[in-house]
């Protein structure tokens, strides 16, 4: 059965995209910790980050920098942080955040944002890559 990202990649489902080429997607995690939350993705379905093959992970790691770059550019923080932690979905994806604070990157505390809100971020996310 096909992860919820690999909907996401196929436009069954919709997002919030913010970055796309060949091999990755990038796009707003819409349970965030911080407005700006970017999710980076792999389109090949694997479960854990280091079970890519090395093609693979460089290339995740290099979309994900010039998304983060970007992010920096578009969201006011002091950082942006990278966690890799996959349990929720058996989907390779590096979480962007947005960071002022440690609880940013705790994923305790949630921002609630419209969507209009969602829109307006992936697009000024979009514009600075």
């Amino acid at each position: 059965m096909a992860s919820i990202f690999t909907k996401i990649i196929n436009g069954e489902i919709p997002c919030y995209k913010v970055a796309e080429t060949k091999d990755f997607i990038a796009f707003l995690d819409v349970n965030p910790n911080a407005k700006g939350h970017t999710l980076c993705v792999p389109k090949i379905e694997v479960n854990k980050l280091f079970d890519l093959d090395e093609v693979t992970y460089v290339g995740l790691m290099e979309f994900a920098r010039s998304v983060a770059i970007a992010l920096e550019k578009a969201v006011a923080c002091k950082r942006v942080g990278m966690t890799v932690i996959g349990l929720e979905v058996p989907h390779v994806h590096v979480h962007l955040i947005p960071l002022n604070a440690m609880e940013d990157a705790r994923f305790l505390n949630k921002v609630s944002l419209k969507k209009e809100e969602f829109e307006a971020i992936a697009k000024q996310i979009s514009d600075r890559l």
